[in-house]
């Protein structure tokens, strides 16, 4: 580990554990941006009678810190989620299950974490690459969007807090989408640094557990061609599950349970990698 490394660590601050229910094999799952541990209130009911469900709000949101100075890219979220982790004291690999930028922060804790984790569980993952990058016309045309998108939502914060104020009024579960003045600039700076500057293909490719995409063929927020490429990796099971979209409702939640409760894929690294 270099100095810098190191240093975030040492410096990155402790996470709210919103939950810890339930007793075996633990589960960690944090959530996605403008969200909190709320996202996994249909799916802990489903796990924790055989496992132990840790939920942890990520940097910025829910209860957790949100620090002066901070930039939120992947590596800050990161090295906050592995000391809240450490701070856990768990003897055993665990499974860590995360949604939409939650899936983000986890592919790249996978990837530099290798020993702690028995598998990796990616829901609803946003995983984008630059348009450039992908041959296929209509892909490209679909990733520039998504890019565009996104600048215009962090470019104008009162259309942007006005429209989460309403999509939340409908949402399916209370307080699953929360974006307010409060966690204005840890939104607009995960956004930013973290999804659209993401290198979670790159990240995926290092994790040396198996993994599980699991994501609703209705979801907005999924780009066909990085799933595709994803899901051509030889350690990654992809689970697609038909009439959902991007929030963790009943029936993904019973797909992300029924992944968790199964058998790891039997892949193991070839030496060497």
């Amino acid at each position: 580990m270099g100095v810098v490394e190191w240093w975030r660590r040492r410096d990155a601050p402790l996470l709210n554990v919103a939950g810890d229910t339930g007793s075996g094999p633990v589960v960690v799952m944090i959530h996605g941006i403008a969200s909190s541990s709320v996202t996994f209130h249909h799916l802990v009911p489903l796990l924790e009678a055989g496992h132990r469900c840790i939920t942890i709000d990520i940097l910025g949101f829910g209860d957790s810190p949100a620090p002066p100075g901070s930039t939120y890219t992947l590596a800050e979220h990161v090295a906050a989620l592995d000391r809240t982790i450490r701070s856990l004291g768990l003897r055993e690999p665990f499974t860590l299950i995360g949604h939409s930028l939650g899936s983000l922060i986890a592919a790249r804790y996978a990837a530099t974490h290798r020993r702690e984790l028995h598998r990796l569980v990616l829901v609803s993952s946003p995983i984008y690459l630059p348009p450039a990058v992908l041959g296929d016309r209509l892909d490209r045309a679909s990733m520039g969007a998504y890019f565009t998108l996104y600048e215009f939502l962090r470019t104008n914060a009162s259309f942007t807090q006005r429209t989460a104020a309403a999509l939340a009024a409908v949402a399916p579960i209370k307080n699953v989408l929360e974006l307010t003045e409060r966690n204005w600039e840890p939104f607009m700076l995960s956004l930013k640094n973290a999804i659209e500057s993401q290198t979670t293909l790159a990240d995926v490719s290092r994790v040396r557990v198996p993994i599980d995409l699991v994501y609703g063929a209705l979801d907005p927020f999924l780009a066909p061609g990085g799933i595709a490429i994803v899901e051509q990796l030889r350690h990654v099971r992809s689970h697609r599950v038909s009439g959902v979209a991007h929030i963790i409702r009943p029936k993904l939640a019973a797909a992300v349970a029924k992944v968790v409760t199964e058998p790891t894929a039997p892949w193991v690294a070839s030496s060497g990698e």
